[in-house]
């Protein structure tokens, strides 16, 4: 089979809407191509360590890529993503140059070039996301080791939001709390707050890939006895009266289920929002207060934003 490779120049704040658009189209497998990759100390306390050729990057903006196989609907489906990635105007989403570009690949090429992005990486001082097929040692007894299978094009986990939230996880959770992941995609959230002693998680995301994923993933990990995975609209119809709640998801999106967000923690309960972009930050703060909640933590890393706040 052939397969073509479909490039977007946009933007980090585009990154994960766009993704999630290449994913709903049937992208297998996506790539993300961050010029501030190549100048970043990749040498961090948490020992991160990549090898980078800088002319696979532009110079402003990022690469968006993903694989799509070249039939007679490759036309269409390009198509139908353009006017997908242009629609997020809409929510004034910054789209950059927004250059959309075509090219063929061998299936030998696609089935491997993707996975020399994909290393285990220590993403604070107790988790450690590792891809399926890499072989590691723990450094540590206490190491938390997360094991991902990224076939499912939703990543490894260690996007910058993705961070951002696992570290709110290890300082927030406690054993026995009960969990709600409000779009779940990989599961990674999920599976870290099982593993660091939620008794329940509850993960919802209202695409079937995602749920798909979380499954698989959480499998891998066994904490499938632990996390129940539903497709679900954010938190529509959901009555429950969780400990934490973690949303790893758009600004725009988090600040539609905020109140729904209240109605399902304890007194007292924690609510963990990230993939937020730094332009969309007070509008993330300003919707929590407004609904009731004290902000106790802003974190940040490059150009994203995660928030703890507070029901009180």
């Amino acid at each position: 089979m052939k397969w073509s490779e479909i490039c977007i120049h946009s933007t980090n704040e585009a990154i994960e809407p766009i993704s999630n658009i290449l994913h709903e189209t049937g992208a297998s497998g996506v790539v993300i191509e961050d010029p501030a990759d190549l100048t970043k100390e990749h040498e961090t306390k948490f020992g991160e360590v990549y090898e980078l050729n800088e002319d696979e990057y532009p110079e402003e903006g990022v690469y968006i890529k993903a694989y799509l196989p070249v039939n007679s609907f490759l036309g269409e489906t390009v198509d139908e993503i353009k006017q997908a990635i242009n629609n997020l105007m809409l929510y004034d989403i910054d789209l950059g140059r927004n250059q959309i570009t075509l090219s063929e690949i061998r299936e030998e090429e696609w089935a491997t070039a993707w996975k020399k992005y994909y290393k285990p990486v220590k993403i604070s001082k107790k988790t450690t996301i590792i891809p399926t097929w890499e072989e590691y040692e723990p450094v540590s007894s206490d190491e938390l080791i997360i094991e991902l299978d990224p076939g499912m094009a939703f990543g490894t986990g260690t996007h910058p939001t993705t961070v951002l939230s696992i570290q709110a996880i290890e300082q927030y959770i406690h054993a026995d709390d009960l969990v709600i992941d409000v779009g779940c995609g990989s599961g990674v959230l999920s599976i870290a707050s099982a593993l660091l002693g939620a008794r329940e998680v509850y993960a919802y995301d209202l695409d079937d890939v995602a749920v798909k994923s979380t499954s698989i993933n959480s499998k891998l990990n066994n904490t499938d006895k632990f996390i129940h995975v539903s497709q679900n609209n954010l938190l529509d119809h959901i009555d429950m009266e969780a400990d934490v709640i973690v949303s790893n998801i758009l600004a725009e999106i988090i600040v539609r289920f905020t109140a729904d967000a209240w109605n399902n923690l304890r007194p007292g309960g924690i609510f963990i929002t990230s993939g937020i972009i730094q332009a969309k930050k007070q509008l993330v703060m300003d919707d929590l207060e407004k609904n009731g909640f004290r902000i106790l933590e802003v974190n940040e890393m490059e150009d994203w934003v995660a928030i703890v706040a507070k029901k009180i």
